[in-house]
């Protein structure tokens, strides 16, 4: 049962951003205080009356003409007192709020042609900026609104701006994944303009919004290969070789453990040269290495390492002369 509320005020307990109280029976002589850096609403039937600014106030139409629309909507016979619901909200601002994006976003890598798992973190301030906006949006039978679950309620928000932005920063200008973490400065800033007209819409303010990381997933298999091909990358360049050379080198390297045929050898000669523009001296090599391996067997092309029939003068793999 409502009862009369001579004085009224609410001492803001830390990460609570509002607090209501419910059916209070108020008159023209009850006293509400409003502390600093706090505002105060009334609440009727869904409409809502106010800002009230800090300090203490009387709860009259004289003394606060911003209930004039509030007391004129009693009756005459209703007129003692006037039950309604008052929200106090506190108009500081927390600037650490983490936000992070729930789920990693695959996004592929305009660089390396490869989907790959983004993760970005950070942290925001609020601000309640309109009392009766954020109360009208966001307020259906909470008691309260705690830092926790605002940031909950906006996560939403910010995690699909989020991959908008990456997405947009990846596909449309071209930049790398692993070239994210050199302009978080430029992305904090615009993700965070973006986000600021969404959570306007809640009469919310985003304060000092930053991007803190962006991250991808070391244990994602596709991330694993990438690492792994650019360390090889890496190495080569130290050694001042290049992947046909690598290739070929180890393909060399297992044909000579191999004891196979000459015509595998052969094989070997002209894939080799094929791969790295040295057709003859390879093709030479092999020839060589085919007669050892098959000594006083058929002849090869010492250009191409292609085998010879019997009296032939020229090779019919590349048309070579043979005496």
């Amino acid at each position: 049962m409502p009862q009369i509320i001579n004085v009224l005020s609410w001492s803001a307990p830390p990460r609570v951003f509002a607090y209501c109280c419910p059916d209070c029976l108020l008159t023209h002589k009850s006293q509400l205080i409003v502390e600093e850096a706090q505002e105060a609403v009334l609440v009727k039937e869904g409409r809502y009356y106010g800002p009230i600014e800090p300090g203490r106030h009387t709860l009259d139409a004289k003394n606060l003409p911003v209930l004039t629309a509030f007391f004129s909507s009693f009756s005459a016979s209703m007129r003692v007192s006037y039950p309604a619901s008052v929200w106090f909200v506190k108009k500081s601002v927390p600037l650490n709020i983490k936000w992070g994006t729930p789920s990693p976003i695959q996004l592929e890598d305009p660089k390396y042609r490869i989907l790959l798992p983004v993760r970005a973190f950070g942290q925001y301030g609020i601000q309640i900026v309109d009392s009766c906006r954020f109360l009208a949006r966001l307020n259906g039978t909470m008691p309260a609104f705690t830092e926790p679950l605002l940031a909950d309620f906006f996560k939403g928000i910010i995690a699909t701006r989020t991959k908008d932005l990456l997405a947009q920063a990846i596909v449309k200008e071209g930049c790398s994944i692993f070239d994210l973490g050199t302009r978080l400065n430029q992305l904090s800033a615009s993700l965070g303009e973006s986000l600021s007209g969404e959570l306007a819409e809640y009469g919310v303010a985003l304060r000092n919004f930053t991007i803190g990381a962006i991250s991808t997933d070391d244990s994602d298999p596709s991330v694993i290969r990438l690492k792994d091909a650019l360390a090889k990358k890496a190495a080569m360049s130290i050694l001042g070789t290049n992947y046909e050379q690598a290739r070929s080198f180890d393909t060399l390297q297992t044909a000579a453990g191999n004891t196979g045929s000459a015509g595998a050898m052969m094989g070997v000669g002209l894939g080799l040269g094929m791969g790295t523009g040295a057709a003859a001296p390879l093709g030479g090599a092999v020839a060589a290495m085919a007669q050892n391996v098959n000594p006083g067997g058929a002849k090869f092309c010492a250009a191409c390492g292609g085998r010879l029939p019997a009296g032939a003068k020229f090779c019919p793999a590349c048309g070579a002369k043979h005496e």
